[in-house]
C-alpha cells in the first residue's frame, strides 16, 4: 500500500505538471493569435491543484508568459515550497 500511494501521488504529479506545462503555452499561443484567452483563475487553479512546477517552468520557459504579473511571479514559486513542504510532511507523517 505505501509503494502504492507513492506511486499514485508520483504518477499525478507528473499528470498535473505536464498539463500546467502545456496549459500555459496554449494560453501564450491563443494570446499572440489573439484568440480567446485561458483564465488567469483557471491557470493558477491548475497550479494550486499540483501543477506549480509545470506553471513555473512554462512562465520561464515556455515565451516567458505571465512573468510580469506579481501574482504569479510570486505565487508559482510560493506554491512550489508549499506544496513541497505539505508532500513531505503528510509522507513522513503518515505511514500506510
Amino acid at each position: 500500500m505505501h509503494n502504492n500511494l507513492y506511486s499514485l501521488t508520483y504518477l499525478y504529479l507528473i499528470f498535473i505538471n505536464f498539463f500546467a506545462f502545456f496549459l500555459y503555452r496554449f494560453d501564450k499561443l491563443r494570446a499572440i493569435s489573439g484568440n480567446f484567452r485561458i483564465s488567469e483563475k483557471l491557470l493558477l487553479f491548475v497550479a494550486i491543484l499540483g501543477g506549480s512546477i509545470g506553471s513555473w517552468f512554462a512562465m520561464y520557459y515556455g515565451k516567458r508568459h505571465k512573468v510580469n504579473k506579481l501574482i504569479f511571479k510570486l505565487g508559482v514559486p510560493l506554491l512550489i515550497i508549499l506544496q513541497i513542504i505539505i508532500i513531505r510532511w503528510f509522507f513522513l507523517n503518515f505511514k500506510f
